[in-house]
């Protein structure tokens, strides 16, 4: 043990940390001399990896360490290197801080102000949910005390300033007593930082929304009103934050500031408002409406202002601020509203019937107003206008021709392709090289390439193999192992088990006592069917090379970007194993990889196969691969936890094997959706390459877990756009999973579903019919959203779609018009925007039921408006 090398004082202090109390320990640290506090910091870092190895017992021994460095390393920077690191950044308790400053308290203030600042410095932004950031555990709190304590400046860091703001909105939401916030010592420094600190603003709106008490937003409010705080410096601080562009979502606490602050007029910075409005989020223009529109109540806004504001928000994308500019314009007096005649152009060419004409009416009444520029400007947006319009137009402006758009010819519908995939890995330096690089973000084809060189240049020299990955060894696993540590922290996921079967190369021991904790630590196995069939098809290879046994290769490894194995390539890899028996999971891969279009020869070859498995391949080949499952579809209502979104209907599919597949296909291939908790998998994206002849297949196994996803930034719509570049029957459970990804909230994200639909429609494949089918019912349901769906089926509209997205909308809108008495749809009416482009595009004639009806009401909204030109283009 390491106690029996150094003196007592040191043994007794080590004795502490193990099972005395924090109070003692401090005790002790204190009374060491210099020379104990050096042999002590010598045998810290070795003494914490003997006890993190056998297992620390909670946040107290992690104290105890903590205390340990602080008092004996040297250094500053030592010290801050030494609590964070990641086996003491975790603290339970807020009594931890005032043990570290008890045993730092005998340090210069000049060294304490340094560690202060190292320990800002060296502050990273939480991770994890938003209530458990709020927390501040870990080095904030010590780093916080020391800048209070030393006076030290922190230097900018947005991780301090967050958990300032964190730390305060927990202490109010737990009601834990805490020093009113105008006597926090930090206060001072903060203010400055408040409005551009990312992180910040997360909190501040959780904390306002919340709260049933007081706000940090209304105490600083209420701070500025005694002159605690600068009345002006929050408002400078608010319209700097709005300046440098606060997206919507946080927006929120800056507004509430503003207007609890309630400026006078003349405090109002009207050309910092008006500067902001082009380009602020919807929030921040909202309030900047307001506020200039008190300021002109008051004459505070200038003519030239007024002008600047008034176009900038009628060329706002968002209808609100273009009605909210023709209103200001119109009920501005006619020498100040002439002024802005011209920014009425923009709203000229929007789709809005009313509006339209809304603008044209204010634009006849200060025509006698308008410069020459805005009266050339009016005429030349006019030119677009309806006839009934240009003719109004016509009498404050002078003669407006028309413009007749040729809409020309639609473009070509292109699909983006799958780039080659890499050559096979050739050699242990190559592999070596591919292993130390970052396994994520996950790829299938890349885990697939060095799995694949793993095992064939294992079977070729393994001591070679064993030597070339020794360097990533050393640096990737623990030394002594220990297999329990990762049992329970890294669990199966597909890139822990390719390192795995590294591993079982490198140090079959370690693996063997690896693979035999993970077994005691693993639960029931919850993943849907095709993400438990990827893991065990790796724990098979890490099974092999635990036991010292080779093969030459993998047959299932894949030979093109989608994940097929081509047929010949699958026989020549099959005579390489002669009568060995492969791999029963990496056999059905390859089963499944295989594509639809089998040549005679490779049959012809297959029949020669010795082996068991050989004679299952030939039977295979000769059918021309697999038969497809059986798939059904249909909207269901299941029960949600409260926390989820609660569809009235959601689309599920079901599926079941054919007979005669093997058991493993027929596991992937059977599925019964549940009630309760929705199915969930972050691994996705390797399910399209696990069955790239089975498009459907695929599809009705992601339609279980994709809805999860539909508010992250995860990325997980790739897995739709992968499906498209399958091959296999596309269905309604095809169709759904596109339209889900549709739906999702993030516009990157919806992107891949447009992707999807290019692709099949470009291939031939888009299910047109079924599209607009789950369309309808996923809209009804209230499963997506419909103005989301419209704007990427806009999109591939331009792309070129077009037959395809009136296919789909012939068969969707049928559902989705409203009947006698029912109430439209809100989005409708964009809805059929598309269709009347689509239609016109694809010469579409058709009578589409309850069209002509809708047609025929009275009003002027856009949906009724768009219905009857939908009917003018379709009945032409």
């Amino acid at each position: 043990m390491i106690e029996n090398t150094v003196g007592p004082a040191v043994q007794y202090v080590l004795g502490r940390i193990e099972n005395g109390s924090v109070a003692s320990l401090v005790t002790a640290l204190n009374g060491l001399g210099d020379d104990d506090r050096r042999a002590l910091a010598r045998l810290l870092p070795a003494h914490l990896a003997e006890r993190t190895r056998a297992g620390a017992d909670g946040g107290r021994v992690v104290t105890r360490y903590r205390l340990a460095g602080a008092a004996c390393f040297g250094g500053a920077e030592q010290v801050a290197a030494w609590l964070y690191r990641r086996e003491l950044a975790w603290v339970e308790t807020g009594d931890d801080t005032g043990h570290v400053l008890a045993v730092l308290a005998r340090r210069p203030e000049t060294w304490r102000r340094d560690l202060a600042v190292r320990l800002v410095r060296r502050l990273r932004p939480g991770t994890g949910p938003l209530w458990w950031r709020m927390q501040a555990r870990g080095n904030w709190e010590l780093a916080a005390a020391l800048v209070a304590e030393t006076g030290a400046e922190p230097p900018e860091n947005d991780a301090f300033v967050a958990g300032w703001v964190a730390r305060l909105a927990y202490r109010q939401r737990m009601r834990r007593e805490a020093p009113a916030l105008g006597d926090d010592r930090l206060l001072d420094h903060m203010l400055p930082r408040l409005f551009q600190a990312q992180g910040v603003a997360e909190v501040l709106e959780s904390n306002r929304l919340w709260s049933d008490g007081p706000t940090i937003v209304g105490e600083l409010a209420a701070l500025s009103a005694t002159g605690r705080v600068p009345r002006q410096a929050l408002l400078d601080g608010c319209v700097s934050r709005f300046l440098t562009g606060v997206v919507a979502g946080e927006a929120g606490p800056f507004v509430a500031l503003w207007r609890e602050l309630a400026p006078r007029v003349a405090e109002i910075p009207v050309a910092d408002l008006v500067r902001m409005l082009p380009s602020a989020s919807s929030p921040v223009v909202q309030l900047a409406v307001e506020e200039l529109r008190r300021a002109e109540s008051e004459g505070a806004l200038a003519d030239e202002l007024f002008a600047e504001a008034a176009e900038a928000l009628a060329y706002r994308p968002e209808k609100k601020y273009m009605t909210a500019a023709v209103k200001w314009i119109a009920a501005a007096p006619p020498p100040r509203g002439g002024r802005a005649v011209g920014a009425l152009a923009a709203v000229f060419l929007v789709d809005t019937p009313s509006l339209r004409e809304r603008a044209v009416r204010a634009a006849v009444k200060l025509a006698p107003h308008a410069s020459a520029q805005d009266r050339d400007a009016v005429r030349e947006a006019a030119a677009r206008l309806p006839a009934d319009l240009r003719v109004r137009l016509a009498a404050g402006f002078g003669a407006v021709e028309e413009i007749t758009e040729d809409a020309g010819a639609a473009p070509t519908l292109t699909a983006r392709p799958l780039p080659a995939p890499d050559p096979p890995i050739a050699s242990v330096a190559e592999l070596a090289a591919e292993l130390g690089r970052p396994l994520w973000p996950e790829s299938p084809a890349r885990f697939e390439r060095i799995l694949a060189a793993l095992v064939t240049l294992t079977c070729h020299d393994r001591d070679a193999v064993v030597a070339g990955l020794q360097p990533w060894w050393e640096s990737n696993w623990q030394h002594p192992f220990d297999a329990g540590a990762y049992a329970s922290w890294y669990g199966e996921d597909i890139r822990f088990l390719l390192e795995r079967c590294a591993l079982a190369v490198v140090s079959p021991a370690d693996s063997r006592a690896l693979t035999a904790a993970c077994g005691e630590h693993r639960g029931p196995d919850t993943d849907p069917a095709p993400q438990r069939f990827v893991r065990r098809r790796f724990l098979e290879v890490v099974s092999l090379l635990e036991r010292g046994e080779t093969i030459p290769v993998l047959l299932a490894t894949p030979t093109s970007a989608t994940g097929h194995v081509d047929a010949a390539t699958l026989v020549a890899r099959m005579e390489l194993l002669g009568e060995a028996e492969p791999p029963a999971h990496d056999f059905a891969q390859a089963l499944l990889r295989l594509p639809r279009l089998i040549e005679p020869e490779p049959v012809a070859r297959a029949e020669k196969l010795p082996s068991r498995a050989g004679r299952r391949l030939a039977e295979v080949l000769r059918a021309g691969g697999l038969p497809d499952p059986v798939v059904t579809w249909a909207m269901e209502k299941h029960a949600r936890p409260a926390y989820y979104h609660e569809s009235l209907e959601e689309a599920h599919a079901r599926l079941v094997p054919p007979e005669g597949v093997p058991e493993q296909v027929a596991v992937v291939w059977t599925l019964m959706p549940k009630t309760g908790y929705p199915a969930y998998s972050r691994d996705m994206v390797w399910w399209p390459p696990i069955m790239p002849s089975h498009r459907e297949a695929a599809a009705a196994q992601v339609l279980e877990c994709l809805p999860w996803f539909m508010t992250g930034s995860d990325g997980q719509v790739a897995v739709v756009a992968a499906l498209a570049h399958g091959d296999g029957p596309a269905g309604l459970a095809t169709a759904s999973a596109i339209v889900i990804g549709m739906g999702h909230d993030r516009a990157a994200e919806r992107a891949k579903a447009a992707d999807a639909i290019i692709t099949l429609a470009a291939h031939g494949e888009l299910p047109a019919g079924d599209l607009g089918l789950a369309v309808a019912r996923l809209v009804r349901g209230e499963q997506v959203k419909l103005n989301r769906v419209t704007g990427v089926l806009d999109e591939v509209t331009a792309a070129g779609a077009h037959a395809e997205v009136w296919a789909a909308l012939a068969r969707a809108l049928p559902l989705l018009l409203p009947g006698p008495g029912e109430k439209v749809r809100a989005g409708l009416g964009e809805l059929l925007k598309v269709a009347v482009r689509a239609a016109a595009q694809a010469g579409a004639r058709a009578e589409l039921p309850g069209l002509a009806e809708l047609a025929a009401r009275k009003g002027s909204s856009l949906v009724l408006h768009e219905a009857r030109r939908l009917r003018e283009v379709i009945s032409a």
